[in-house]
């Protein structure tokens, strides 16, 4: 989903958290805000430390953890084996896991939305969040 330009950035919700935002989580923080697929932390610092070698794993891990206690990226586990970072989106969506390539799609379908609202009436709760997630292979994939 793309930021909506009038919201704050990333680093800048950071420093109005009280962060202290060195140079390293400033750029962790842009690549985070730049990225248009789900990276784990290992690809977070690929694309970081090309920005600057002198960022290491560990730092990517910590800040990628602060960010998310402070409620600004979410964390998701898409069956991989690897934990996936996106921001926190101003939209809800919903994600499409194509379990051959790893490529996550994400959508919002407002029958979807509509059924899990019904359904937690009918079991006598009001919805508050939800994730769906879907795994899928491509039609006409031999192997599926």
């Amino acid at each position: 989903m793309s930021k909506n330009p009038s919201e704050p950035t990333l680093e800048e919700a950071c420093v109005a958290r009280g962060m202290r935002m060195t140079d390293q989580r400033r750029i962790i923080a842009r690549v985070i805000e730049g990225a248009s697929d789900h990276p784990d932390v290992e690809e977070l610092y690929r694309r970081a430390s090309a920005i600057d070698p002198r960022i290491s794993l560990s730092t990517v891990y910590r800040t990628v953890n602060l960010f998310e206690e402070a409620g600004l990226v979410t964390k998701h586990d898409f069956k991989d084996g690897r934990a996936r970072f996106e921001l926190i989106p101003d939209e809800h969506h919903d994600h499409l896991i194509d379990i051959r390539s790893g490529t996550v799609i994400e959508f919002r379908n407002e029958e979807i939305e509509a059924i899990q609202e019904v359904i937690a009436k009918r079991l006598g709760y009001k919805l508050v969040d939800h994730r769906l997630e879907l795994y899928a292979v491509p039609i006409g994939d031999k192997k599926a």
